[in-house]
């Protein structure tokens, strides 16, 4: 029997759809990308589960949605021992430890495709972000761990995680010390008889943004750059984050975010370059994606779905890049212009390796390997994708966008062909009334087919402002997520 392929799998955090030059983007350098664009197909409408990181991470891994699984906000608490953390890494200066108590694996019970893999034969490693609890202790198939301690870092001092203790590398970039690991891994995998799927979690392009956040050589790259292809526009009334990562700091944290996947780019081509090397290249899966999307600017938004309170449905924060190449097998150098999601990703992957495996008859997504073989897709009256982000949803069309804010609004309703930009609401315009009625029938029932009643994500009091349990096991619904505080309006001027 043939040795089923290894699969280089590179997840980027928070990092829009528009943000390679493959993509249109006429500003930012991402040869690597480009390069591994042109082996393969580009996907330019696919489309993220939940648009902040450790929901869409846990769908991604998992195949449900997080109405199912439960990870329905990032995960504030939960990842790592505050006792030992304070001990082992000291503070972290990203955000410290102040709502950690004891880890939680948060997807325990839960069936990842990465169980499936290892029941079939594979070698599992990590290295990089997980943000799904309790980071130091290796879960889900994985034998080999590098990862951090929290959902964050900064580039320059990563609290790194391995072999159970925690490390503050100050000084080391956080990027370059994630593929130093995976390439360590790739090396030792390759040895052995068994393929290897090697997961490469980078916390790039996620905030910070300064220019001491990240190597002189790419913050330079883009010292002159106009910006051209960002929109510099008023912040969004709804936007959540302070003044730093507002408009007023536009350049510095364009700049950061940019030379973020510039420097993120060049690892990437480090991981191509060693497969080659290893003669690896033809017996090797390579998928890059993203885990959310991101608005740079965008709607005036300087954020992903939680970057506006209530949480956004828009395009730049629900659709990601997505690369999947496998030379000799895939078409190359092939734009996809199907709606896929990442809910998708978990029957995919069996379905090409030929794994049967029962868990995906229950999962929402559908094999999109088709595509990946150079085949037609088995063609269906209506297409669309769903979105969720705690009691926000969406149901999209090639066409038309529907988002419901559970149980009072504000809703939305955008034509896509008239209006790509989503800049002109329509959910009040009589003219729309019947179609928004018919797609939200439609969504309601796929929901109602897929969610946990227990855990719904439309009666969770998700603010955007993170998890701190899971729903159900360790305390009651209202202490599962963090609370947004009324904003208090300024006094009437006398």
């Amino acid at each position: 029997m043939a040795k089923k392929p290894n699969i280089l799998y590179i997840l980027s955090d928070d990092q829009g759809a528009w943000a390679m030059h493959c993509a249109g983007n006429p500003e930012i350098h991402t040869p690597n990308l480009d390069r591994l664009a042109e082996c393969g197909i580009r996907f330019d409408d696919f489309f993220c589960v939940s648009p902040v990181c450790s929901p869409a991470r846990a769908s991604l891994l998992t195949g449900d949605i997080p109405s199912s699984h439960g990870v329905q906000d990032w995960i504030r608490s939960g990842n790592v021992d505050a006792e030992k953390y304070a001990e082992q890494g000291k503070e972290n200066p990203y955000g410290g430890y102040v709502d950690e108590r004891k880890p939680i694996q948060y997807l325990k019970g839960k069936t990842t495709y990465t169980d499936v893999l290892v029941e079939n034969g594979y070698t599992c490693a990590l290295s990089g972000k997980w943000h799904l609890g309790d980071s130091v202790t290796p879960q889900h198939g994985f034998s080999r761990w590098y990862s951090i301690g929290k959902g964050g870092a900064f580039y320059y001092h990563p609290d790194m995680v391995e072999n159970g203790k925690i490390t503050v590398e100050h000084g080391k970039y956080i990027t370059d010390l994630i593929t130093d690991r995976a390439l360590d891994f790739m090396d030792e995998l390759a040895q052995g008889e068994e393929p290897f799927y090697l997961a490469v979690h980078y916390t790039a392009p996620h905030s910070p943004w300064e220019a001491d956040q990240h190597p002189a050589e790419y913050i330079n790259l883009y010292r002159d750059c106009p910006f051209e292809s960002i929109p510099d526009v008023p912040d969004h009334p709804g936007l959540t984050v302070p003044p730093v990562y507002g408009t007023p700091a536009r350049r510095v944290n364009l700049t950061g975010y940019f030379a973020a996947i510039t420097a993120m780019d060049a690892n990437i081509g480090r991981l191509l370059d060693r497969l080659e090397e290893k003669g690896l290249a033809e017996d090797t899966i390579v998928i890059f994606n993203a885990d959310n999307g991101m608005n740079m600017g965008h709607h005036g938004i300087w954020g992903k779905g939680n970057g506006t309170f209530p949480q956004n449905m828009f395009d730049t924060s629900v659709k990601v890049p997505f690369i999947f190449s496998y030379p000799g097998h895939t078409p190359q150098g092939v734009v996809n212009h199907d709606m896929i999601s990442a809910y998708d990703l978990f029957p995919t992957l069996l379905d090409l390796l030929g794994i049967d495996n029962r868990v995906t008859q229950r999962l929402p997504g559908r094999s999109f390997a088709p595509v990946l073989r150079g085949e037609t897709m088995e063609s269906r009256d209506e297409v669309v994708v769903f979105d969720e982000y705690g009691p926000v949803r969406m149901i999209r069309s090639k066409t038309h966008k529907l988002v419901l804010r559970y149980p009072y609004g504000p809703n939305e309703f955008y034509d896509l062909v008239a209006d790509p930009d989503e800049e002109n609401n329509l959910y009040d315009d009589p003219a729309y009334e019947e179609q928004i009625v018919d797609m939200r029938a439609h969504m309601e029932r796929w929901f109602n087919d897929y969610a946990d009643p227990d855990i719904d994500g439309t009666r969770s009091e998700v603010t955007g402002l993170g998890q701190l349990c899971r729903p159900g096991i360790y305390a009651t619904r209202r202490d599962v997520f963090a609370a947004r505080k009324p904003v208090e309006k300024p006094a009437d001027k006398k």
